[in-house]
């Protein structure tokens, strides 16, 4: 698909949008403090927007995410390549990891609170949570997954288990890896929202709440969807970096 094709399908996939949300507004003839129009929305981004108020949350909001989401990554693709070379050891981890991941990242928010405080680390704690373990399971799946002809070709070869992670394993896993690191960004994404509504004073979450409060319904419209054009942004940013990667490997994305 080319970039014009792309760019006709964004743009009409906006208009779907525009129109269905504009004729709810007129249909359910809802005043404009219950249901803002798109234009009374994009008029309160723009305030936002010269007044400097929208690029400060956004900073924040992305600062929190990359923080969080970066460190699970790390921590989780480490873990996961590990733990999926000893059966026994992840037979043991696996229930654990499967009793702790249903639970919702604000569930721990009270702990969470509590032992790092107000502010940025809490949002930043409840991201890692929700992008650790799609990472770490993804991961260690895709390892399980590996031909163990390689394994088998490499330890003939004497190769050092270093340069086997490295050079073997990772690549040949990353695919498989790939697929948690999209599913990571969405769910770290919206529970960024979630841990910013919690614990934080500044942020896209904390705007949308401070919004609801004082009844600025076009400001919490405004923020619901820059929210999800920068959910969107990121999915993509990650994508081209699964590629790049990819071609860096011979492994087509």
């Amino acid at each position: 698909m080319t970039v014009w094709q792309r760019t006709v399908y964004i743009f009409a996939a906006a208009a779907v949008v525009l129109t269905v949300w504009q004729s709810a507004v007129w249909i359910g003839d809802y005043p404009e403090a219950l249901l803002p129009s798109p234009a009374l929305a994009f008029a309160g981004f723009m305030e936002m927007v010269r007044d400097g108020t929208m690029a400060e949350h956004i900073g924040v909001s992305l600062y929190r995410f990359a923080a969080g989401y970066t460190s699970a990554v790390i921590a989780a693709v480490i873990l996961g390549l590990l733990l999926a070379q000893s059966v026994h050891v992840w037979r043991v981890v696996d229930p654990i990891v499967q009793v702790l991941r249903p639970v919702a990242p604000v569930a721990w928010s009270p702990f969470i609170v509590l032992w790092f405080g107000i502010g940025s680390a809490p949002a930043i704690v409840i991201i890692f949570i929700a992008a650790f373990f799609p990472v770490l399971l993804s991961t260690v799946a895709a390892v399980r997954r590996i031909d163990k002809t390689y394994l088998k070709l490499a330890s003939n070869l004497e190769v050092s288990r270093t340069s086997r992670m490295f050079k073997i394993i990772f690549p040949a896993a990353f695919p498989g890896i790939a697929n948690g690191l999209h599913i990571a960004v969405g769910t770290a994404w919206i529970f960024l929202v979630a841990g910013e509504m919690i614990g934080a004073q500044s942020g896209l979450g904390y705007l949308i709440v401070d919004a609801r409060n004082a009844l600025d319904l076009d400001h919490v419209l405004a923020g619901i969807f820059t929210i999800g054009i920068l959910g969107l942004l990121l999915d993509k940013a990650v994508g081209w970096g699964e590629s790049w990667i990819g071609r860096q490997w011979g492994v087509e994305r």
